[in-house]
């Protein structure tokens, strides 16, 4: 491979050209939230099943206002009235309650004077006014969605309104998640002089189920090459991308490297012409992907959403997310060699850094709305230049 980093154009399509489709998989609906429909699904039979009132009120037979109907009987949700309407009567009915045979018109509440026994009707009334009708939404038959439709919360209603309790999706991604380091602490740990608490592994695992992935490894290892080669070989068996942060710079004690290469993983590119991230390594085995993200936390959050984020997208079937673009509000120093993602607010259609961008600064990324791509080059990038907007959500 060549010794030059890549640039960050090219590494995301070296990352996707290694990224095939995951299997599908019965779901059931309640848990199909954000994944994609691998079948099509057909309405097994009409929606509304049969024709219901769009009102609470009264089913009557069409007819001119100032008629006193007489109260015969009720019509419930889920309770239909057993009795028709005839002429001169009048059937309670509530809401989404199916009409009675007879009637072809609701009603409403407040267009009757209700005296319990007998009802007035205040305004004239045309067949089919506040009547839902069978098949008004779906007919048995129809195409309701298509294959590769990501599913949101109207896609799973609508699917149970077709009749399916089940349904075909492109599996999620099983990801492992490992940190490592001999400085990392567990949440809350008290820390010694020289330790750090363990951000990394708490953001990655966010940034995973962010991104729609299923976590099934969560680990935390410590500078030893074997400790670290039995880690991963563990992720490897269960997980469909594995994400390391740290140990994969050229120090004597990083580790994960090494340790992949003896495990058969073939490495495609180490090193991003890119700021903060540089030391960025990515690599597969077989249909296994697996990314080395720096050890900073900036660096780990920034290359996730670069590269590990649009790779789960892939996998998954999802589409790559929009480009969005804003104006820089100030002026921003560039880096010679290297394109920067530098963290921004935005106000309006401007965007302003959030201050220091040291790659160990995670308060700046909670202070941001959006990662601004400033390209490579000599001098500052000048206020109000167009420029590339990477979302913080995966």
């Amino acid at each position: 491979m060549a010794d030059e980093p890549l640039d960050i154009a090219q590494a995301p399509a070296l990352v996707a050209s290694h990224c095939g489709l995951l299997p599908a998989e019965t779901t059931a609906v309640d848990d199909a939230l954000g994944l994609v429909l691998a079948e099509q699904v057909i309405a097994s039979g009409d929606v509304p099943s049969c024709a219901n009132s769009a009102m609470d009120g009264f089913a009557v037979q069409a007819g001119e206002a100032g008629r006193t109907l007489k109260v015969v009987g009720e019509s419930r949700a889920g309770q239909p009235a057993e009795i028709a309407v005839g002429a001169g009567e009048a059937i309670r009915i509530s809401t989404g309650a199916m009409m009675p045979e007879g009637a072809d018109a609701v009603a409403p509440i407040e267009l009757v004077d209700d005296e319990s026994a007998t009802v007035t009707l205040l305004e004239e009334f045309e067949t089919g006014r506040n009547v839902r009708l069978a098949g008004e939404d779906l007919r048995a038959g129809d195409a309701v969605l298509a294959p590769g439709r990501e599913l949101g919360p109207a896609e799973l209603g609508i699917a149970v309104a077709a009749g399916r309790a089940e349904l075909q999706c492109v599996r999620r991604a099983r990801v492992a998640v490992i940190a490592t380091g001999d400085e990392l602490r567990e949440a809350g740990a008290e820390l010694a002089p020289g330790e750090l608490h363990n951000s990394n592994l708490t953001t990655l695992r966010a940034l995973v189920s962010a991104a729609g992935g299923e976590l099934v490894l969560a680990s935390q290892v410590g500078d030893d090459r074997a400790a670290t080669a039995r880690c991963l070989s563990e992720a490897l068996e269960q997980a469909d991308v594995i994400v390391c942060s740290g140990g994969v710079s050229v120090g004597p004690h990083d580790h994960v490297k090494g340790a992949l290469m003896e495990l058969g993983v073939e490495e495609h590119f180490w090193r991003v012409a890119l700021r903060p991230g540089r030391p960025t390594w990515f690599g597969s085995l077989d249909a296994r992907l697996v990314f080395g993200l720096p050890g900073n936390p900036v660096s780990a959050i920034v290359t996730f959403l670069l590269f590990v984020a649009p790779a789960l997208r892939a996998l998954q079937g999802r589409p790559a997310q929009t480009a969005t673009s804003a104006k820089l509000g100030e002026p921003i120093a560039r880096h010679s060699g290297r394109d920067e993602c530098v963290r921004v607010r935005l106000e309006g259609d401007e965007a302003f850094a959030t201050g220091p961008q040291g790659s160990h600064i995670l308060s700046s990324v909670a202070l941001a709305d959006a990662l601004a791509v400033i390209p490579r080059g000599a001098g500052s990038l000048a206020a109000g230049s167009e420029i590339d907007l990477l979302p913080l959500q995966p």
